[in-house]
């Protein structure tokens, strides 16, 4: 299922760039909470990237986000952590990943290119990965990309 007019809108939120082999997002997730810890920031909304690589490259370029609590953020530059008042994303179109992540993530991938395709829309955005929970606890994966 694809569903168009997505949009991604988060207030206060933190940001990094990162370049990691695929199974090392752990890796990458960790440090950029960490980083963000230890300067007395608190996270208050789910962690999401964008993959600004080729999706099917060996080693991956993503920018990792995170809405925090504070409204004000004053870091270190040799951090390399970005800070955005407002972020929104729109017209974007999106899938839902619920099971394994790892194994369903190209076929996702795949389902929103064909579908990119078969509407003769245009890709504006990197691809958005966003990590959520439902109701009952669950977590699972949207997956978008903007488009005209």
């Amino acid at each position: 299922m694809i569903v168009e007019n997505h949009r991604i809108t988060y207030r206060n939120v933190a940001s990094k760039l990162y370049n990691f082999l695929p199974v090392e997002i752990d890796i990458a997730l960790t440090d950029f909470n960490t980083i963000l810890n230890n300067h007395g920031y608190h996270g208050v909304g789910p962690i999401f990237f964008s993959i600004l690589s080729d999706p099917t490259a060996e080693v991956m370029t993503a920018q990792l986000f995170l809405p925090i609590k504070e409204d004000l953020f004053t870091i270190s530059k040799e951090e390399e952590i970005e800070f955005s008042s407002y972020f929104h994303v729109n017209q974007l179109i999106m899938t839902r990943i619920k099971g394994n992540y790892e194994e369903e993530s190209q076929m996702k991938y795949w389902e929103l290119s064909q579908y990119m395709g078969k509407k003769e829309m245009i890709q504006k955005t990197p691809v958005f990965v966003e990590y959520k929970k439902s109701h009952a606890g669950d977590t699972y994966v949207e997956m978008s990309v903007g488009v005209l």
